[in-house]
This record gives structure tokens, sequence and C-alpha cells, in this order.
């Protein structure tokens, strides 16, 4: 869930204003451009986030896992809060796919890191057998 959050953030920043530009009936969709909608994604991303990389990180202990997400954390958070003051619009869209990548590379590094715990562990007890 939180690799489709993370890829709901980038799908979001490339593929939203394209949509309202040439599709102007679908303002409707004017929510999803508003500025707090970053902030509740925000909501979903970093307790799952949060959760997912610190309960791998009890498998696996790759602190490498941890860094990555709490970067792309921590850089989603500045472009909510800052982000448009500092970077203007298109930076703020730059700095937003580059931390939601981040933090789904994690997450895709994380599960990897499972897995591979996970095989070890059945291939152990195959020998044991």
């Amino acid at each position: 869930s939180a690799v489709f959050l993370s890829s709901l953030c980038v799908v979001h920043c490339l593929i939203l204003p394209i949509v309202l530009i040439a599709l102007p009936a679908m303002t409707s969709l004017a929510f999803f451009s508003d500025e707090r909608f970053h902030t509740w994604l925000l909501f979903g991303v970093i307790p799952i986030s949060l959760f997912a990389v610190l309960f791998g990180y009890l498998h696996h202990r790759s602190l490498r896992v941890v860094v990555i997400a709490t970067c792309g954390i921590m850089i989603l958070l500045f472009v909510a809060i800052l982000g448009h003051e500092f970077g203007g619009e298109k930076g703020e869209v730059a700095a937003t796919v580059f931390g939601s990548v981040l933090v789904a590379y994690a997450h895709i590094k994380n599960l990897r890191h499972r897995r591979s715990i996970y095989r070890g562990n059945k291939t152990s007890l195959k020998t044991l057998s």
C-alpha cells in the first residue's frame, strides 16, 4: 500500500496537470489539484511507510532501507510545507516526484530483503529435515 501511495503521488504530480489542461470539462477533479491533496496523501504515506519500514528493519536489519525511506519522507514533508515557496511549481513537482520515488524504492528494497530472509529460512528448514 505504501508503494501504491507513492506511485499515486507521482501520477498525481505528472499526469493531473495534463488531464486538467486537455480536458477542461474535468474540472470536478479540482480537489486533486488542491494543495491539501498532498497533505492528505502524507497522512496515508507516513504511518504506512513508518510501520512497513520499521517492521521490515526488525527482520532484515538493513539501515540503508530506513535511511532511504526517511529521506523520501522528509522531502515529501518539506515539499508539503514549504515546497512552493522554495522551488516554485516545477521545483515542487520535481521534489515531490523524487521523494515519492525514494519512498517507493525503499519499500521495494524492504520487501525484497524480507522475501530473501523468508526464502533463506525456508531453505534452512528444508536442510534440517
